[in-house]
């Protein structure tokens, strides 16, 4: 299994001096290359790739102008020209948007890959650099495991990242287990609702430094644009963000390897939540509950130890269907949050009636293939569509 530990480094004046330039040096190769094949494409016609922009590289290299790309590592620029690519691959292909110019205040990774970098003694040597990096080794990497490419990232904050990728031979699927669990994912007061009827809480990290980031973002304002004031307040909003996301990271850490340590199926709603966001009175509570990633992390780490993640089609009325009888409701407000069956009179909690539901049809899908699409959504007391005789 390839995986990849993160750690923080502090660099000393003259790696961040040659790091920092390698990023300026990457933003430009790839915002030139960005805008000449925009261009190519509206005004000829003419489709550009990657072997194009290569040579389009190789050309810069030799102007007077941009003689100080030498100066730098030839692979990470590269290796963001095949970034580049990849990005138009999946925009051609449905999966994303057109690709954006790259900012400078949004910091900027460099990818080195195994030209780009020496590992000796369990340090990194970097392209250009004579001194290892200064890494915290929070962790140490397994024995016998060597590195197939190093990613050097600075966050808008400042802080520096090296995220060191390896094929981990340590990985092993955990003992197997006759648990199973079926998630529904929330924003009120609970993050996500287990078929075992926990709940389990939402921390609102967002709400938490609010008026924090409101008082750094209001003296960001006051700052003329283009002042060194102006940037130092860009960078306390950053940290001020920063905060909130390691926080939150580290929860759904917690709780995605305590949900996969302990159960050996889990079954989560195939969520469209790009959809979702459009919706402008959800689009906070569904972002900083982070549905997307809480899945993200659930897919990889089944695949790591072993377990069974399965996911139900969205179209499934978990939430309208009664848990007891079957039923299915015609209508279920959100602002409903427990009901009672018209037909058997069973009292539900919406949230866990939903995640019984869910695994119950994760099962179904698990045991024998079937199906979780809903042929008929609507109640019978709405009225089912009634077939014509054949004459």
């Amino acid at each position: 299994m390839e995986k990849a530990y993160r750690y923080r480094f502090y660099p000393t004046p003259e790696q961040e001096q040659l790091l920092r330039r390698t990023l300026g040096c990457i933003r430009l190769t790839y915002n030139k290359a960005l805008a000449y094949r925009t261009e190519s494409w509206y005004e000829r016609s003419e489709r550009i790739g990657y072997g194009e922009t290569c040579s389009m590289l190789t050309a810069w290299k030799k102007e007077e102008e941009l003689a100080f790309l030498n100066e730098v590592s030839s692979v990470p620029l590269q290796q963001g020209l095949r970034n580049l690519q990849a990005a138009f691959t999946n925009f051609f292909a449905g999966r994303a948007k057109y690709p954006n110019f790259k900012k400078k205040h949004n910091g900027g990774s460099a990818q080195f890959t195994k030209a780009g970098f020496r590992w000796k003694d369990g340090q990194v040597f970097l392209a250009k650099c004579t001194e290892p990096l200064p890494i915290r080794w929070s962790k140490q990497i397994p024995q016998g495991c060597v590195p197939s490419s190093i990613t050097v990232r600075m966050t808008p904050a400042g802080r520096w990242y090296a995220s060191i990728l390896v094929d981990d031979l340590t990985i092993q699927p955990l003992p197997k287990t006759d648990k199973a669990i079926g998630l529904d994912v929330g924003i009120t007061s609970s993050i996500a609702r287990t078929s075992n009827g926990d709940k389990i809480a939402n921390p609102k990290h967002f709400n938490k430094l609010r008026k924090k980031l409101k008082r750094k973002q209001k003296a960001l304002a006051r700052k003329f644009k283009g002042s060194k004031n102006r940037e130092k307040a860009r960078v306390q909003v950053a940290r001020v963000y920063a905060q909130i996301v390691d926080a939150r990271t580290d929860f759904l850490h917690k709780l995605t390897t305590q949900l996969v340590r302990e159960n050996q199926t889990i079954a989560v709603e195939d969520l469209a939540i790009e959809n979702l966001v459009k919706n402008q009175k959800l689009a906070f509570a569904i972002s900083d509950a982070s549905w997307g990633e809480l899945i993200r992390q659930l897919t990889y780490k089944c695949q790591w130890y072993g377990r069974d993640l399965i996911k139900i089609d969205r179209w499934f009325p978990s939430s309208k269907r009664c848990g007891n009888c079957g039923h299915v409701l015609s209508k279920l407000p959100l602002n409903v949050r427990e009901w009672k069956c018209p037909k058997c009179r069973a009292h539900h909690d919406r949230d866990i009636n939903a995640a019984k539901n869910i695994l119950a049809a994760g099962q179904a899908v698990s045991v024998c293939g079937a199906t979780v699409r809903p042929e008929q959504s609507k109640s019978e007391s709405a009225g089912a569509l009634k077939q014509k005789p054949k004459s």
